[in-house]
């Protein structure tokens, strides 16, 4: 298991990510963000206050399979 209580997940063939968040010993899926707005609004209905200042702390944030800012397919 990753330290990161946030995960965004590698990028699928048709777009997008999926996020998921890591809390009270489950994983829950925010949704597919297809953007850094999408995520951002994931963050912020998770209760996060301020999602802008976390995206890109891996402490809190961690990307797999793709860059940080690009949610479609290589």
């Amino acid at each position: 298991m990753t330290s990161a209580p946030i995960i965004v997940h590698r990028p699928v063939g048709t777009g997008g990510r999926r996020v998921t968040v890591h809390r009270q010993g489950r994983d829950e899926v925010l949704g597919t963000a297809y953007s850094d707005h999408d995520l951002v609004v994931f963050l912020e209905g998770a209760g996060i206050a301020d999602p802008e200042a976390i995206m890109d702390d891996p402490q809190w944030v961690e990307r797999r399979g793709g860059p940080a800012h690009e949610f479609t397919a290589t």
